[in-house]
């Protein structure tokens, strides 16, 4: 089964994860901007953390025959910083425009502060003037109410429902995201957020539309693998072959294709893996023979 990690913060994973990724069939990912562990003092350091995951990353990413798109946006947890957060909302123009942006995010709340509701607000604005959907990221405190600060404003700014997908969703907030119309993430983490056995119940309870699962995989504890480990589960579970397609291809794809600049015909296929080649001088080998497949 080709399945789809629509929510995976490859900047701080390894090689060895691409390649793990990939053995267990993750054909194509999404790589939200997010933030580094630490903040930034700066907007070029933000130009630069875009420029990577337009360039590098997705060079890496396809060096292991996975297609890499990103999303690009300040992060919830940043937009309490004025001196950075408006600098960096000018730039942002300049890269949602480039190839292989596929929606602006993260944005949303993390304190639920008027300054992250004011730069959430901002963005969403920039999302609907270019033509891209929509990733809000949902705060870990007082997840409740932040998903539904969200969704309001959502509706107070007309954008439509279907061109945002809510992420880290949990059994309280999933049935609020689905009644609004809005699409439904949820990140598979180890110990926290959301686990694959109570996934695969809510699927139970709910079905596969607009339900989306990703694996976040961020600096933190966390595990690349969580979508197929998720499939497996499902599988276990009773859940049909069917259902766990739309949930791991369908849906992130109908979803994100809305940007426009997902091609599916091409999406379709694993691109092929030529590990001769170089990103700006740069391979992902050290030493190893490169693998190269003409298929």
């Amino acid at each position: 089964m080709k399945m789809f990690d629509p929510h995976i913060h490859m900047t701080s994973r390894t090689t060895a994860d691409y390649q793990a990724m990939a053995e267990a069939g993750i054909v194509a990912i999404v790589e939200p901007a997010f933030w580094l562990g630490q903040p930034r003092t700066n907007a070029g350091s933000f130009e630069d953390y875009f420029n990577g995951l337009l360039g590098w990353e997705r060079f890496r990413a396809s060096q292991f025959g996975i297609r890499h798109f990103c999303t690009i946006a300040l992060n919830p947890k940043e937009a309490n910083n004025p001196k950075v957060s408006e600098a960096v909302l000018d730039i942002l123009p300049r890269y949602l425009q480039k190839e292989g942006v596929v929606a602006v995010g993260e944005v949303g709340y993390d304190d639920q502060t008027d300054a992250e509701e004011r730069i959430f607000a901002r963005q969403m604005e920039m999302a609907m003037e270019f033509d891209l959907p929509i990733l809000i990221h949902t705060p870990h405190r007082d997840k409740k109410r932040g998903t539904i600060r969200s969704i309001d404003l959502v509706r107070e700014l007309n954008i439509p429902e279907e061109r945002v997908l809510i992420d880290h969703n949990n059994e309280e907030t999933l049935p609020l995201v689905l009644d609004s119309g809005c699409w439904a993430g949820h990140s598979i983490y180890p110990n926290t957020k959301m686990a694959e056995e109570r996934m695969a119940r809510l699927v139970k309870q709910f079905g596969s539309e607009r339900i989306i699962v990703n694996s976040a995989a961020d600096w933190g504890v966390s595990d690349p693998l969580k979508v197929p480990k998720t499939v497996s589960k499902m599988r276990e579970m009773g859940i049909s072959e069917a259902d766990i397609t739309t949930i791991v291809w369908d849906n992130p794809v109908a979803f994100f294709s809305q940007s426009g600049n997902m091609d599916l015909a091409d999406i379709e296929t694993r691109p092929n893996i030529n590990q001769t080649q170089l990103y700006d001088g740069n391979s992902v080998l050290r030493g190893q023979a490169p693998i190269v497949e003409n298929r």
